[in-house]
């Protein structure tokens, strides 16, 4: 069960319409999850610095059970989620970070009780 937090200081009308579709769909696609298993959250017009700049930029939070826990892992969803929010956001790799945290399944709540128990 991802989740992506995708944090940027670009203003809302600059964040291309149904953003929020398609990094789901492109999250199931990379992370080789169902997409009816994707939440996603776009936050625009934040107050940000990247890297010293407060030029355009965003963060890109990913949380999985199961496939964000290596190096190896990480650098190839790395790479396919910086050629996606490039390309979408229309912003230089160097004003994009991702973050990749693993989750435990008793780290998430659903339907009354944690994903351990489902």
């Amino acid at each position: 069960m991802p989740f992506l937090e995708l944090d940027t200081n670009l203003p809302a009308d600059r964040v291309p319409a149904g953003l929020e579709k398609r990094l789901c769909a492109a999250t199931a696609a990379i992370l080789s999850k169902p997409e009816e298993r994707v939440n996603v959250m776009v936050r625009p017009g934040l107050a940000m610095v990247v890297n010293g700049s407060a030029e355009p930029c965003a963060q890109l939070v990913v949380s999985s059970i199961g496939v964000v826990g290596t190096a190896e892992e990480n650098r190839g969803h790395s790479a396919h989620f910086f050629e996606f929010l490039t390309k979408e956001l229309a912003l230089g790799q160097d004003r994009i970070i991702i973050r990749f945290y693993p989750l435990e399944p008793w780290q998430i709540g659903k339907k009354g009780t944690v994903m351990t128990f489902l």
